[in-house]
């Protein structure tokens, strides 16, 4: 799985650890950093669709 490094504001860093841990919802930062991502391109996917801007797979 390739490595990517972003930078973020320290306020967002801290929001999301507290989501992660024994506690949270997610194992590590990286889990839920993917979760996230996810979850967006999966919301864009759906503004694109009520757009009609997704291409047909073929």
């Amino acid at each position: 799985m390739p490595k990517i490094s972003v930078e973020i504001p320290q306020e967002l860093l801290e929001d999301l650890d507290e989501h992660v841990g024994d506690d949270g919802k997610f194992v590590n930062r990286s889990d839920a950093i993917r979760a996230s991502i996810r979850k967006t391109l999966d919301i864009l996917d759906e503004i694109d669709e009520r757009h009609d801007r997704l291409e047909e797979e073929t």
